[in-house]
């Protein structure tokens, strides 16, 4: 049956993530990827929010004390800084395997930026899927102020958290694309326990923190977002000549 609810809060969730899919997809406009993987690998990061919501609901039950802290994430109520870095482990492994499993295995992952790339897509299509599931709530009370909050602030601070620490696993593993398979999978642990860092601490910092200080944490997003760019940057070097 049609949820006029669930359309708005699908909108809502993919529209934002597949601007910012079109904006980094433009960073590989030299040698585009195949659209058909592109696709499957923004999917299979959306799918992945569904696994990931149960394992965190486990991790939770799992790690949670007795106090109880109002972060909310999916219905779910944190209680310990573990369980919060529990979940970044979590999601971003599963973005990882997202990527991994349609399109960093596969023939297709041929040139250094192609890992940003991938991953990027999939932490999006894991956003988009997140920020509906955010937006569902008060759509469905009738908060349309709330909504367009809720929003705003997945658009500019988790959105970006995803994509910046998912771009991270990706230049580390773009800067070790001619080394050896052993040192690749070196660079991609590496780049996977600096994402973890990074979520964990965007989720404990955000956690009751005031305004002003929330924009900080942004600003501070936004910061890494550049960084990450310039860093791509010089993942293309080598190739520029040939665009």
């Amino acid at each position: 049956m049609f949820s006029p609810v669930l359309a708005i809060a699908f909108l809502g969730g993919v529209l934002p993530a597949l601007l910012w899919l079109f904006f980094w997809l433009l960073e590989d406009r030299c040698d585009p990827e195949p659209k058909r993987y592109i696709i499957l690998t923004f999917i299979a990061g959306g799918l992945a929010i569904f696994p990931v919501y149960y394992l965190e609901l486990f991790m939770q039950q799992v790690l949670a004390s007795s106090t109880p802290h109002p972060l909310l994430l999916l219905g779910l109520h944190v209680s310990t800084p573990l369980v919060l870095f529990s979940w970044a482990i979590i999601e971003e492994l599963a973005k990882f395997a997202a990527a991994y499993f349609i399109a960093l295995r596969s023939a297709v992952f041929d040139e250094p930026l192609d890992a940003v790339i991938y991953l990027v897509t999939a932490a999006l299509g894991f956003s988009a899927i997140e920020n509906t599931l955010f937006l569902m709530g008060p759509l469905s009370q009738g908060d349309a102020l709330r909504t367009v909050v809720t929003g705003d602030l997945r658009f500019i601070g988790a959105t970006l958290l995803h994509t910046l620490s998912s771009a991270t696993i990706g230049v580390a593993l773009a800067f070790a694309f001619y080394k050896s398979v052993a040192a690749r999978w070196f660079a991609a642990a590496a780049g996977v326990i600096l994402a973890v860092v990074l979520h964990t601490l965007f989720n404990f910092f955000i956690l009751g923190t005031s305004s002003g200080a929330t924009f900080w944490i942004f600003l501070l997003i936004w910061c890494g977002i550049v960084a990450a760019l310039l860093l791509v940057e010089r993942v293309k070097l080598p190739a520029r000549d040939y665009c």
